[in-house]
């Protein structure tokens, strides 16, 4: 039976000071326009029937560079989401930063309007590969924004890696690891370099390390993590402290999202069926709709939604319930079995008392399982 799910909040800051030629995010060049907080709040105001009486779980703040938002816009944003929303003390509230955007002060001052967890985007720490990423730092600012953040108060901390850059060895690579956990984040978002759609890199595809070596990279850069006290989680995420906010995504949980570009995807117990919300892309087709209070999300029906749950939740490294997937889909647990019956005979996945998980064999091969449940 479908059951009301924790739901978080995904705000969009859709502005950063340089599109980076690997980014596929809704981020746009150019300063902030100045009504964009007030059309946050009129956003969320045209959400709020999705609550369903729930309390906030979490609430990550992505973009674009968040960190570019002024003290100002963010005590004006919170001012707005506590006269809003019920949020418990405590709870995760996370803000992606770019260390080419840090300021101590400044963020010592987000800290005092409620953030607490932080996501700095460094990608490495070797400076010719910041280069090729296009990003606006350097390794020497990087470590310094990270030691910074920690000297004001943010104890929980995650930093973005990417592998399978070019030119990059295993060396390299955990060169880069090896930097990270010296700094003792909490979290560490491991992940490999896509060449996305409708980006610089997939117009002007740069020469990448071949596919041997980038799975090398993987595999002992995530036993190197383990090693180190960061449990793998999910397939790019290795915690000493994991992300309450990631883990609703991948275990199907509601979330409202606003902004330019936001998604949401919400249960409605009632009508018994999960949908998607969707905002303008453009951050001027946003700022247009949300002058007004009345203005609506575009929604979509989830058809496939055993589908979309086995997307997310394989993606899980100890898997997930039946339970889970019966009050977070609405379907009986038996819709799976001929293709839970495939993966087992493929040994990409295991069934033990009710608990489904992928099998090492499986999560290496995690886009091959997934697809067999589309």
């Amino acid at each position: 039976m479908l059951a009301l799910p924790p739901i978080s909040l995904y705000i969009h800051y859709p502005w950063c000071v340089k599109k980076c030629p690997y980014c596929d995010f809704n981020s746009h060049e150019g300063d902030p326009q100045a009504d964009y907080i007030a059309a946050l709040i009129r956003d969320l105001d045209c959400d709020l029937k999705y609550l369903q009486n729930r309390q906030i779980h979490s609430i990550f703040i992505g973009g674009g560079t968040p960190s570019l938002m002024s003290v100002n816009d963010a005590k004006e944003l919170f001012k707005g989401l506590r006269q809003k929303l019920s949020i418990p003390k405590n709870i995760e509230i996370t803000l992606e930063a770019n260390p080419g955007t840090f300021d101590a002060n400044k963020f010592a001052q987000f800290r005092e309007v409620g953030i607490n967890r932080l996501s700095i985007g460094v990608q490495s720490f070797n400076n010719k590969n910041l280069k090729f990423l296009g990003r606006i730092h350097s390794s020497e600012e990087a470590i310094q924004a990270i030691r910074e953040a920690q000297k004001v108060g943010f104890d929980n901390i995650n930093i973005d890696l990417m592998y399978g850059l070019k030119n990059q060895t295993t060396e390299l690579c955990f060169e880069d690891l090896s930097c990270a956990i010296a700094l003792q984040p909490s979290h560490i978002s491991f992940y490999q370099l896509t060449l996305e759609a409708n980006t610089l890199f997939a117009k002007y595809p740069p020469k990448l390390p071949a596919e041997d070596n980038i799975w090398e990279m993987g595999e002992k850069g995530a036993a190197l993590l383990q090693n180190s006290g960061f449990e793998q989680y999910e397939i790019s995420a290795y915690g000493k402290t994991p992300s309450q906010h990631n883990i609703n995504y991948w275990e199907f949980g509601d979330y409202i999202g606003i902004g330019a570009g936001a998604h949401g995807k919400i249960t409605d117990i009632k009508g018994k069926k999960v949908f998607r919300t969707l905002k303008p892309k453009s951050p001027r087709d946003y700022l247009v709709q949300f002058q007004l209070n009345d203005s609506e999300s575009s929604v979509k029906v989830v058809d496939n939604i055993t589908f979309e749950f086995m997307l997310n939740s394989l993606r899980l490294k100890d898997g997930f319930n039946v339970e889970l997937f019966e009050t977070r889909t609405g379907q009986p647990f038996q819709v799976l079995s001929s293709k839970l019956d495939k993966a087992i005979d493929l040994d990409l996945i295991e069934i033990q008392k009710k608990w489904i998980k992928p099998t090492t064999k499986g999560f290496n091969f995690l886009n091959e399982l997934q697809e067999i449940f589309l």
